[in-house]
């Protein structure tokens, strides 16, 4: 039975990455996928019982990534409707496509560190609508800003939920993951955006800009919903370090004030125009089924840790491969087909503490590589996933133009720790 659950997941893998061939949309493969999984492990003979405390625990941690993934939405999309976004476009003039890509990537790079991944991938998103009208360009850096992103989320504690799992855990502390990943994850994000400066040429088609006519009441909110929006963002991995708590209940935090804020903002105006500036609006519009499809893709990986699947694939890995080095760059390469917070986990639980003291070199390394190697396939990453949901990036696309320049970063970063480690020893 168990062989049976890991022929769907690889099927339901493939009806994702071809979901424009077979018409069918990746969120509807995601969750067949998904329950038909849970489905085969509670038919293999296991304890009803047993399997649902399994399942509601997997569960309880997939609750609070969506929750946290419908709250970072719903803030950027009420930024996005008082055009708060502006502030930060209408300064950026380059038109260069080489000159705008560093831009967009040196800042995706320094706001993952600060806050998250996901939630930089999301607003970088939001921002490159409206910097650049051509789809096919605003794809390609979308592409881009996955790679910048999860760089930047590996050399910081909270920048990544693998390495927050290894802060929190004790197997590295502040100090030492970013003085030790801060040089290889930059070299991970510059790297491809060299080989891509080369090829680059030509300008960028902006969208047409409409002529101004917000008084200075709009432009007074404007500016106040977006340092709010991005205040509340920034709370979030505060929250999550003085309370302990996960970090959907900051976001939910964060958007509850950033409820009350709108709602005491525009409660003289009337209803019509009240309706486009208010959350229930910005619930309206964000991508739901991207929600739905981040939820089927998480149980499929639920499935594969429940069954002790990706922790026997972890333990064959140790016992035919003798390089410490080499195993943690296959499992951040592992990280791209599977999530990388399972992978981490059962790591967690292979090697304790008293075989890899805190900050030791398996550690460090491992935050790397599992925070960066998920580029290598659009949805290695809560990144990528976010990015696919909102800019219905294809998966053969991603495939063909941005997984080969994630790779030569991935292993460039990797070999840069290797060689920084072996001449000063972090």
């Amino acid at each position: 039975m168990y062989s049976l659950i890991v022929i769907i997941f690889i099927l339901g893998y493939l009806a994702i990455a071809f979901e424009h061939t077979i018409k069918v949309n990746k969120a509807a493969s995601a969750l067949v996928t998904g329950v038909v999984t849970w489905t085969l492990y509670v038919m293999a003979g296991e304890s009803h019982h047993h399997v649902n405390e399994e399942l509601l625990h997997h569960l309880s941690e997939i609750s609070g990534i969506l929750f946290f993934l419908l709250g970072a939405m719903t803030i950027v999309e009420l930024v996005d409707s008082h055009n708060g976004f502006e502030i930060i476009t209408r300064r950026i003039t380059i038109e260069r496509n080489p000159g705008l890509l560093w831009i967009v990537s040196s800042l995706t790079f320094v706001l993952s560190a600060i806050l998250d991944n996901l939630t930089t991938t999301i607003v970088m998103i939001s921002l490159l609508r409206k910097l650049i009208n051509d789809k096919n360009q605003r794809l390609f850096f979308a592409g881009i800003i996955v790679i910048a992103a999860n760089a930047g989320g590996a050399w910081s504690p909270i920048g990544d939920v693998t390495t927050t799992m290894l802060w929190i855990g004790g197997q590295i502390t502040t100090i030492h993951i970013i003085k030790s990943i801060i040089v290889p994850s930059l070299v991970c994000m510059v790297i491809p955006l060299l080989v891509v400066s080369i090829r680059m040429r030509g300008h960028v088609p902006r969208p047409e800009i409409l002529l101004d006519e917000s008084t200075k009441v709009e432009k007074r909110e404007q500016q106040i919903v977006f340092f709010s929006g991005v205040s509340a963002l920034i709370f979030v991995p505060i929250f999550k370090t003085l309370t302990h708590l996960p970090p959907f209940m900051g976001m939910m935090l964060s958007l509850g004030l950033m409820w009350t804020l709108t709602e005491i903002l525009h409660h003289k105006k009337a209803e019509s125009l009240r309706d486009r500036y208010s959350v229930l609006y910005a619930l309206r519009k964000i991508d739901t089924s991207s929600i739905l499809f981040f939820l089927g893709i998480l149980l499929c990986i639920g499935t594969l840790e429940a069954t002790g699947l990706l922790q026997s694939a972890a333990a064959w890995l140790s016992g035919q491969i003798q390089s410490e080095a080499l195993i943690i760059m296959i499992i951040g390469l592992l990280s791209s087909i599977v999530d990388n917070v399972p992978l981490v986990a059962a790591s967690m639980g292979m090697y304790d503490l008293t075989q890899y003291p805190t900050d030791s070199f398996f550690w460090t390394f491992l935050a790397y590589c599992a925070g960066t190697g998920g580029s290598a396939l659009i949805i290695g990453s809560a990144a990528g996933v976010a990015a696919m949901g909102i800019e219905k990036i294809n998966f053969m696309w991603y495939l063909k133009k941005i997984a080969w320049l994630a790779v030569v970063g991935y292993f460039a970063g990797a070999f840069t720790y290797l060689l920084q480690y072996e001449l000063f020893g972090f």
